[in-house]
């Protein structure tokens, strides 16, 4: 995994402990942390009970405070570890680590040793070898240096015996695969360390033998028998002895094979080798000189990893093209498989293929099932290259757009050659043999022309041929498509079809090559469409994604499915389309723009009526897949007829989820469609199904993009229903990316809408939400009238549930005001209506705030009261945030009823809730809770390091009363030093601001 900071963890034990981070040695502290690391590490993702922890850190009877030693080491672990809160979890009754297993070195031993298993149940026997030869480099030295206590020294013996059976397992595959002299030294190191090991015994005589050493191997059977009865009082095995029988009569058994070539090729897969490459071109021609420098560098032999060689050219000028004639001519030599893969890198309106997603494909063509594809892409990195190791493969990663995007998908052993094409030279792809495609000489662009139109017609006009080849820019995409035309066209001449591509210099500037135009000659291809076709060309081009499947086509076009395959096979036939895979239509990049600068020649309203067509399709689809995948959703009228146009199958949740995400960047696309054509009504009823989707994968930033847009369209429309839903939709977006200036401006035209549509229910819930976030930015007036106005309205209504939210958040606001007897009123009225309705869920927090209350009223025992009656309702389901609030506050009363610290500490556990999956708000609370209670206790420097912490959480998000108290507590912890004065200044200024006391104020 990698931190929230980005930085790349890595853990090491098979040797001295070692933690690394982006290349930089980790701190990580004493024995105990050490051994409480380590002993996490020895079982990764498991949760280990804190009496595992203390057996392990102790060599012998455990202090008395064994358990809260550990959990500081943990804490100090968290501290010392970027990114630590999200690497140590506490669940339950212990911790767990999660890291992927190329983190740990002791679990990429085991994946290691995993794969060379299934590479010699392949029949791999030398890809297996290479395998074990990493596993075994791994390994620095005994575990944690040999010093790890009781508990861990069985563990590493464990491991000693792992690390054996690989070597065992190793030098019997060289032995296989007829190295012998070979392997002698070391077996010789090995039998010396570990003399009572007899098949490393068995293997060195073996070796010996078949080196013509005879003697030698039978005298190592007379001192292995020698040391075996002195120190243990028993004879060799049968498998020993027999072994010293056969080398006696010199059996024909014990001959080994014939050494293995220095570079022998792996046994190919029993299953059939997997090959994605795209068809060869039959008439492909020229680019000798290119070809040739491609196929000697992927054929160079490197010092270690894969060959790669990268071909760069403007498009259309035959990169992919010559990359699939090298890769068929390389394919013998790569018996294992032949991958390739469009990145789409420069393809007009659509996104460049994530690495993610990339990785996911090739790993699947491996045959890799997707149940064992990891869901990050280190994980699926990891995956592919082990799978690769030991195996020789071609990859063609085609139309890159940077080197960022190829790094994870490059093999990391030999064995594999990848070649790349992207129309820039991507400078920071190190490694690369670069090869660079221009145009064609005016030599081959003729070669090229016989091949495809026919040599006895370039021969009859070789003056036309030339200026033919010159106004196409010698591209192999534009004389394709051109002597494609002439070969539907008989009775044109050469002459005629130059003599028509002469006036053809207007369009597409920024793809041309210099006086040249790939435009004129794709215009040509265009004009000789017959009338339906060349309507269904333009209209297409208005899909704002990058592949078309037939469903979009159908409604782009209005026809049913079979008809639009049938449109899309003509453009195949002719070269104006592609097709990427069965039943997926794409535009080659530069035909794209080609046909989007044609969209102006279309009929009155052709375009307007296609595109409302294929964003009819899409809300249609997205309702059904919405109610399929959302059933409790409220149904809404969107003022939009359903789509006529035929839907996929979305028929079950797995089919509508799989949809949802193959469409999900065509879908935002044709949002920002919809808002260019001015379909405003489309626009807010597709976001209204996309951010739900959205949501529900944390793609929060997304969330809110289209929130904003939703919202604007719909103040357009006027639909105050629509504008309605979009407010609400947009609030959610705030709430959650802690925006809470403009969630003010959002709540309020919230408000103002239901109050039109004369909803009080959405009014009251409104207002209550301006007073949460005004009170959150510390405008503690604004707060109050408009809290007021939501209790108010609530008890006319008669919702007894949303008044009790409300007087919950009034309280809470009282109180951060330094008003303490009305945060008490408040607070008790709405644990008394929770006790009537019955909300045991909610009533922790609340007998909290009361607490709270309670102690700006010095009034502690009424505080501990309230704080035991919340605690009595913990359960598996509260919120952790509420539950470390609640404990942080009972330890802060403890310490001033001057009680001693409780077993288990409630600090400690408090502090463990907030450091995962809480929200910054209650995190923030928690720590200046906890920080005032440690400096009173005298702890300055805990307290400090709260403080901040605490301060970073709240001022990046306004939440300006914790942000003050936060610089107040970092003031009285740094005591008399020179910044404790700034800090002092800043946090009176906030105080001020929000018009709390200083007599007020928590101390």
């Amino acid at each position: 995994m990698t931190t929230p900071t980005g930085e790349r963890l890595r853990f090491n034990i098979l040797g001295p402990i070692e933690g690394w981070s982006e290349g930089a040695r980790l701190r990580l502290g004493g024995i105990i942390q050490e051994r409480v690391l380590a002993t996490l590490l020895l079982e990764p993702g498991k949760v280990l009970p804190v009496t595992r922890l203390v057996e392990a850190a102790w060599d012998e009877d455990p202090p008395a405070t064994a358990s809260h030693q550990v959990r500081k080491a943990v804490a100090d672990l968290r501290r010392r570890i970027p990114g630590g809160a999200e690497v140590l979890l506490t669940e339950g009754p212990g911790y767990r680590i999660v890291i992927d297993e190329s983190q740990n070195d002791l679990s990429e031993f085991g994946m290691l040793v995993r794969t060379a298993k299934a590479a010699v149940a392949e029949s791999r026997p030398a890809g297996a070898v290479e395998v074990l030869r990493a596993a075994l480099a791994l390994w620095r030295g005994p575990l944690l240096s040999g010093s790890g206590g009781p508990v861990i020294e069985a563990a590493a013996t464990t491991i000693e015996e792992r690390r054996l059976a690989a070597w065992e397992q190793l030098l019997e595959l060289r032995l296989t695969l007829g190295e012998s002299a070979e392997v002698i030294p070391d077996l010789r190191e090995l039998t010396a360390q570990h003399p009572l090991r007899e098949t490393l015994h068995g293997q060195l005589m073996v070796a010996l033998y078949r080196s013509g050493r005879q003697a030698e191997a039978l005298e190592e059977y007379g001192k292995v028998r020698e040391l075996l009865v002195e120190e243990l009082g028993v004879d060799p095995g049968p498998r020993l002895t027999k072994l010293y029988e056969g080398i006696l009569r010199e059996s024909p058994e014990l001959a080994g094979p014939e050494p293995a070539a220095l570079a022998p090729a792996p046994v190919p897969l029993p299953a059939e080798p997997p090959c994605t490459l795209p068809n060869d071109l039959a008439d492909f021609t020229g680019r000798e000189a290119e070809l040739a420098e491609l196929l000697r560098c992927a054929t160079q032999k490197g010092e270690q990893g894969p060959r790669l060689v990268a071909l760069d050219g403007m498009g259309g000028s035959g990169k992919t093209s010559l990359a699939v004639r090298a890769a068929y001519l390389l394919a013998p030599e790569y018996p294992d498989g032949q991958l390739h893969i469009d990145l789409r890198g420069y393809t007009p309106g659509d996104r460049p293929v994530p690495a993610g997603t990339a990785l996911d494909s090739l790993l699947r063509a491996l045959g890799i099932p997707g149940d064992r594809i990891p869901d990050d892409v280190l994980g699926r990195t990891a995956l592919w290259r082990a799978t690769l190791v030991g195996k020789r493969l071609l990859i063609l990663l085609d139309n890159a757009a940077d080197a960022a995007g190829i790094g994870p998908l490059l093999p990391a052993s030999s064995g594999c050659v990848v070649l790349v094409t992207s129309r820039a030279r991507l400078m920071d792809l190190d490694g690369a043999e670069w090869i660079s495609v221009g145009t064609m000489s005016a030599g081959e662009s003729t070669t090229l022309m016989a091949e495809t139109l026919g040599a006895e017609r370039v021969a009859a006009e070789p003056e036309a041929a030339a200026e033919l080849a010159q106004l196409c820019g010698h591209l192999p995409l534009a004389l394709r498509i051109a002597t494609a035309r002439l070969r539907n066209r008989p009775r044109w001449t050469l002459q005629y079809l130059a003599e028509r591509l002469r006036d053809e210099t207007r369009r597409l500037d920024e793809l041309s090559a210099g006086a040249r135009s790939v435009s004129a000659t794709l215009r040509l291809s265009y004009q000789a469409l017959d009338d339906k076709c060349r309507t269904a060309f333009r209209i297409l081009a208005l899909h704002p994604g990058g592949d078309i499947n037939v469903h979009a086509a159908g409604a782009l076009l209005g026809t049913d499915i079979w008809d639009s395959e049938d449109v899309l096979e003509t453009l195949l036939d002719v070269h104006l389309v592609q097709q990427p895979d069965i039943g997926l239509y794409a535009f080659h990049d530069l035909v794209r723009s080609f046909a989007q600068s044609l969209l102006g020649e279309s009929a009155d309203g052709e375009d307007t009526v296609a595109v409302e067509r294929l964003l009819g399709y899409y809300l249609t689809a997205t309702d059904t897949a919405c109610e399929v995948l959302y059933p409790g959703r409220k149904k809404r009228h969107t003022g939009i007829p359903r789509s006529a146009a035929e839907l996929p199958d979305l028929g079950d949740v797995d089919r509508a989820q799989e949809w949802f995400s193959r469409e999900q960047t065509a879908l935002v696309s044709a949002v920002a469609l919809a808002e260019r054509r001015g379909h405003d009504r489309y626009v807010v009823c597709l976001v209204r199904n996309l951010v739900f989707q959205l949501n529900a994968h944390g793609q929060l930033e997304e969330f809110g993009d289209l929130g904003r847009i939703a919202v604007a369209a719909a103040r357009r429309v006027g639909d105050l229903g629509l504008l309605g839903v979009s407010l609400s939709n947009l609030g959610v977006a705030c709430w959650k990316l802690g925006r809470f200036a403009e969630g003010i401006e959002v709540a309020k035209e919230g408000r103002d809408v239901a109050d039109r549509l004369g909803d009080q229910h959405t009014v009251a819930h409104s207002e209550s939400t301006l007073g949460q976030f005004n009170s959150l930015l510390g405008r503690f007036p604004e707060a109050l009238v408009h809290l007021e106005k939501a209790t108010g309205l609530e008890r006319e209504l008669g919702v007894a549930r949303s008044e009790a939210d409300n007087l919950t958040i009034l309280s809470t606001l009282y109180e951060q005001w330094g008003r303490p007897e009305e945060a008490r009123t408040a607070a008790e009225r709405a644990v008394e209506l929770r006790e009537r309705l019955g909300q045991r869920k909610h009533q922790t927090a609340t007998l909290t705030d009361l607490a709270l209350a309670h102690v700006g009223l010095r009034a502690y025992d009424e505080a501990d009261r309230c704080l035991r009656q919340a605690r009595e309702l913990f359960d598996d389901a509260g919120d952790p945030g509420d539950v470390a609030l609640t404990l942080a506050l009972s330890a802060d009363v403890d310490e001033r009823l001057g009680r001693p610290v409780r077993t288990p500490d409630l600090v400690a556990h408090a502090l463990e809730l907030v450091e995962s999956n809480v929200s910054p708000l209650r995190r923030a609370k928690v720590e200046n809770t906890v920080g005032r209670l440690r400096y009173r206790q005298g702890d300055t420097e805990s307290a400090l390091a709260l403080h901040i912490h605490a301060y970073q959480l709240a001022s990046a998000i306004s939440y300006r009363i914790e942000e003050a108290y936060a610089l107040a507590g970092m003031a009285d912890a740094l005591g008399g030093a020179e910044e404790a004065a700034t800090h002092r200044a800043a946090a009176e200024a906030l105080f001020a601001e929000m018009g709390v006391p200083a007599d007020r104020r928590r101390t």
